[in-house]
């Protein structure tokens, strides 16, 4: 079996054997080795003098400082793309003067492939492109550097897998998985971009920023949708189809979801609720918004959870907005003093107390201290003021206000009643003491 294989091998043993003793032959092991080593030579300078022009200077800042390091992170791909380019020169030439150049073509391909390996190991730095490099472009160098790109794109067409009454071949899967990840991390560097630049816009109203991230996210991953489908060459119209599938599908099982994406829409559109504002639901549960999404709204309570409430509840339910964007909200805080006080100077002394608090407002309005009514024990007053904000876990206002209350009326000799009941024992001819 060995004796056959040789025998088999015997023909092409001698065309080698042959050709290696042609002037062509060697003028390409040479040409092969001298670019080589130029690229070396040249490449190495080239690569010093690129980092040197591209270093800036210690502690420089600024847009072009960022732009001049991003640049030199291209540096260690300068060698194989001189040897590379030295190659194909002299490709050129030995195939003017001897008809062939394939060892020439064979080693050009072998620095290209050097490069990308460089390029996907030292240049690339989000995770998910060096994967991309890593296991969908890499394994395609061997067999461009082969040159067996041609024949293993055939047999990759020729390999359909069936899928119902659909098929395909593997050739289109590579096919989209090459161009797929690539234009669909181009569409969400771009969302990043623009979600970053429109959140640093401070002229805009909060919900107008949330909109306008939302269409900016909508636009750019479904251009990269078509673009892709264009790539792959799938008929754009043959998506109507799939389109008024997903119609009947929104109009019989996803009603609730497209409800909350249309909610979503106009609520970003009037602005009645952005992230900041804290709310209360018609069911009573009460929260800061932290995050506005298409689908829901999440708030966060006093103790730190999370409620996530849909869109529609927004539009369809009663709501009471606290906040509106940080507008002033008004407090009361109720107290009593005793019967012996006279009331007179008590909204005097309670509204220049109330003042003096760093928290209290004067515009709407300054505090007010208004009598309430004769309660059964004590006369019941009530101070009125304003603030940025709710009487919350982080806010203690109310708190606040009724120690100043408390020292106020300290100091001016005024005291706070307590219950006072008075017990009739019938039969003993009067009243016991009061308690």
């Amino acid at each position: 079996m060995l004796q056959s294989y040789l025998d088999k091998l015997q023909p092409w043993i001698e065309i080698a054997r042959d050709w290696a003793v042609t002037p062509a032959a060697w003028g390409q092991i040479v040409a092969l080795a001298v670019a080589w080593l130029l690229g070396r030579l040249i490449g190495g300078k080239l690569k010093a003098l690129f980092v040197r022009l591209l270093t800036p200077a210690e502690g420089a800042r600024g847009l072009m400082v960022f732009a001049r390091n991003e640049a030199r992170r291209f540096a260690p791909i300068i060698v194989p793309l001189t040897c590379a380019a030295i190659a194909a020169g002299a490709e050129e030439g030995l195939r003017a003067a001897f008809g062939t150049a394939g060892v020439v073509g064979l080693g050009k391909r072998i620095f290209l492939f050097l490069a990308l390996r460089v390029f996907v190991r030292d240049v690339l730095r989000d995770p998910f492109l060096r994967a991309y490099g890593r296991f969908v472009v890499l394994p395609i160098g061997p067999v461009y550097v082969l040159g067996l790109l041609p024949v293993v794109s055939e047999a990759l067409a020729a390999m359909r897998v069936p899928l119902g009454n659909l098929s395909f071949d593997m050739l289109w899967v590579v096919k989209f998985a090459l161009f797929g990840g690539l234009i669909f991390w181009l569409g969400r560097f771009s969302n990043d971009r623009s979600h970053l630049y429109l959140e640093a816009q401070d002229g805009l109203r909060p919900a107008t920023r949330q909109l306008a991230i939302k269409a900016a996210e909508v636009v750019i991953f479904g251009a990269a949708f078509l673009i892709l489908m264009n790539v792959m060459g799938v008929n754009l119209t043959s998506l109507a189809v799939i389109g008024g599938a997903i119609g009947v599908g929104i109009g019989f099982g996803l009603q609730q979801i497209a409800s909350n994406f249309i909610s979503g829409i106009i609520l970003l559109l009037e602005g009645q609720a952005t992230v900041g504002d804290y709310v209360e639901l018609d069911g009573g549960e009460q929260g800061t918004i932290v995050k506005m999404t298409m689908r829901s709204i999440i708030l966060e309570t006093f103790d730190g959870k999370w409620i996530v409430v849909p869109n529609e509840h927004f539009i369809t339910t009663r709501v009471v907005n606290y906040s509106d964007q940080g507008s002033a909200n008004r407090i009361e805080v109720p107290f009593s003093v005793s019967y012996d006080t006279d009331i007179n100077r008590v909204p005097e002394i309670i509204e220049a107390a109330v003042s003096a608090y760093p928290k209290a407002l004067t515009a709407p309005e300054p505090p007010d201290c208004e009598l309430r009514g004769f309660g059964d024990s004590g006369i019941d007053f009530a101070v009125e003021f304003w603030v940025n904000g709710i009487d919350d876990g982080k806010n203690k206002y109310a708190s606040d206000v009724l120690f100043i209350i408390w020292n106020a009326l300290k100091e001016n000799g005024i005291t706070i009643p307590y219950p006072h009941r008075v017990i009739e024992i019938k039969g003993q001819g009067g009243a016991a003491p009061e308690a």
